[in-house]
């Protein structure tokens, strides 16, 4: 070994050893005040944190990172994660104006996330659940490797155990620096949600924030049985100055914002934060109750699955 290679080994090992924080000091909500993204209110940040980061003034919906959509969602004491280690590697030598190296373990010492994913199974309400949670604010919440191979692990996991999915969505697509291996997880979690949904019959409910864009919205984020959006969130595949440059011709403000896709039909519900939980919880039991549920069969993976 190298002497190169001994010190890339220790700043790895480094990495996997060192307590991850829930959130550094680089969150910039640290200080006392922020501004409402919407109305430019001043909001102070401890109030901003116990309301579910919902402006009091405007009732927007500021953004989550993904340990506080974890807390809102998960009963306390039941989150087990999964694959919290698993790290991304750099098979193309990307370079642009940083190495994308170096802006992997920038976003890691940022996030204190290996990657821009948190899945695991806790309860809601008492119901076990799968749920994977993306967080925009490492590297934009683009979809790599790591992020595909997470969320492909968690929903086969689903599939076993007889568990409902949730996936909440916060994203700016496909990440460059992976090329091709990149798209390849919108077909490979396409793939196994097939099994998930309509082999084996079980529920996948899908919740997009602001803002879930490019082939996350083109793949998974649209693909749930039961598709939720937070109020006024940004759902698109294209930006809207893409689109004009595209066709040559304006497209309307607030075209793709959430209240317009579910005027269209593109949505189920839209539900505001503070009541999300409860109605997750609604779903399960309206699902756990109907006659083809597969939620009320026990966990084994000795145990054949009824067609």
């Amino acid at each position: 070994m190298s002497l190169v290679d001994w010190f890339e080994e220790k700043r790895r090992l480094k990495l996997l050893t060192t307590p991850k924080p829930k959130y550094p000091e680089s969150d910039p909500s640290a200080g006392l005040w922020t501004q409402c993204d919407n109305c430019e209110s001043m909001l102070y940040v401890r109030f901003l944190k116990q309301n579910q980061r919902i402006c009091d003034e405007c009732g927007y919906h500021l953004e989550m990172n993904s340990t506080e959509r974890i807390e809102l969602l998960i009963d306390p004491g039941t989150w087990e994660p999964m694959d919290e280690d698993m790290l991304p590697c750099d098979a193309l030598d990307f370079v642009d104006q940083q190495a994308y190296k170096d802006r992997i373990e920038e976003n890691q010492l940022h996030t204190g996330l290996t990657d821009a994913v948190q899945t695991g199974i806790g309860e809601l309400n008492g119901i076990p659940v799968a749920l994977g949670v993306m967080d925009f604010q490492f590297m934009g919440g683009s979809m790599g490797s790591v992020v595909g191979e997470k969320l492909t692990r968690l929903i086969e996991h689903a599939t076993q155990n007889f568990l409902p999915l949730i996936i909440v969505c916060a994203s700016g697509g496909a990440r460059m620096q992976e090329g091709t291996l990149s798209l390849m997880q919108m077909a490979k979690i396409a793939s196994v949600l097939q099994i998930h949904q309509i082999q084996k019959g079980l529920l996948y409910i899908s919740i997009l924030t602001y803002p879930t864009t490019g082939g996350v919205t083109a793949s998974f984020g649209m693909l749930g049985d039961i598709i939720i959006a937070e109020p006024k969130a940004y759902i698109a595949f294209a930006g809207k100055r893409v689109i004009e440059q595209t066709l040559n011709q304006e497209v309307p403000d607030g075209f793709q914002v959430a209240e317009s896709l579910l005027d269209h039909g593109l949505l189920d519900l839209i539900v505001p934060r503070a009541i999300l939980k409860g109605v997750l919880g609604e779903l399960f039991e309206l699902y756990k109750a109907a006659p083809c549920s597969k939620m009320s069969q026990p966990s084994s993976s000795t145990m054949p699955i009824v067609q």
